[in-house]
Parts: structure tokens; sequence; C-alpha cells
């Protein structure tokens, strides 16, 4: 009789452990699909990034690491002294840039293998409610024609929406899709803009 009753359990317990297991399984499958972002035809994604200070350059890591893109610094021949950031000096440089809008700051490097991605992410902190023309500079030097292109910033106090009708109006032939602040990361949200 013990030896049946021995059984009986050891059976239970077995079956009771496999339904663990394939329920864990499916938990797995399911935070793995949920967690895993593809672009409309599965090409690669590219989040581009100016970043004077550094605030950018975590927002462009952290959108990187949700939407499992590649990261690539956008970086100025002659980077910015604290003194060329001072927006309260109108004789600074980034003053003088952001007055010329024909202004092009000179970037090092290229894009490799631009023609994998479909889809880009340009962010950059938000210079006198728009883009610094340090961006304009990227998207001339860079064939971004039929790609989505998306633009994402930071901000002390600003939008992004002149930065977004700005760009959409000097490059109307790029697919623009709408942009967003990312002063702060939620997930959730990145998920369903990026979507």
């Amino acid at each position: 009789m013990r030896r049946l009753t021995f059984i009986i359990m050891a059976a239970i317990g077995f079956g009771i452990a496999m339904a663990a297991c394939s329920q864990n399984k499916k938990g797995d499958k399911e935070m793995k699909e949920e967690t895993t972002v593809k672009t409309d035809n599965d090409g690669k994604i590219l989040v581009a990034y100016f970043s004077a200070t550094g605030t950018t350059k975590k927002a462009a890591e952290q959108l990187a690491g949700i939407i499992g893109g590649d990261l690539y610094e956008i970086v100025p021949e002659q980077p910015y002294s604290d003194a060329d950031l001072d927006w309260h000096n109108d004789q600074s440089r980034s003053s003088i840039e952001m007055k010329d809008l024909t202004s092009r700051p000179a970037i090092k490097g290229t894009v490799e293998n631009l023609a994998d991605y479909t889809t880009v992410y340009i962010g950059f902190p938000v210079w006198w409610y728009t883009a610094p023309t340090i961006i304009n500079t990227f998207i001339e030097k860079n064939d971004l024609k039929g790609k989505t292109v998306s633009l994402f910033a930071t901000s002390g106090g600003s939008t992004i929406e002149k930065a977004d009708s700005d760009m959409k109006a000097a490059y109307p032939e790029l697919n623009w899709k709408p942009g967003k602040l990312l002063n702060s990361i939620d997930e959730k949200e990145i998920r369903e803009w990026t979507k």
C-alpha cells in the first residue's frame, strides 16, 4: 500500500513539474516576442545622435537597447567647448551657428553600410527650439531617401514639434515619422512610438 501511495504521489509530482516547465517555456517565448522589435520589412535600425554634454547620448543608448538598433555618434570635427555652448552669449559658437540656418558644422566619419538600414532615428539636444545645424550636416551627408526617419531629442524645456516641422520642411523628400522628446525613457511608450 505504501509503495502504491508513493508511486501515485511521484506521478502527481512529475505531472506538476512538467506543467510548470511547459508554462515557463510559454512565458519565455511570450517575453522574447514582446522584447523583439522589427521594422516594417525586417531591415536594420540605426540610432544616430549628436550629444554635446552626454544627455542625448544616454537617451540614444537606451533607445537603441530597447529597439535593437545600432548606435552611431555624430561627431563634430571641432568639438564644442563649454564656452561654445553658452546660449546666453550671442557670440558663442552655438549662438552664431543657430542664427545662420545655412551653417553646416563639419562632422567626422560616415555611417558604414547605410544602405542596410531601413529605419533611422536621429537624436540631438534641442537648441533654440529646433535641431542644431549639425543635424542638417548629417542628413545632407547621408542618403536617407527610401528610409523611415524619426527625430528624438532631449531638452530642458522645449518640445520637439518645431524641430520636426523644420526638418520636414527642409527635407520633404524623406519619409518622416513623428519625433519624440526623450528626457525620460519609458519602455512601453518607446515601443508604442517605434511600432
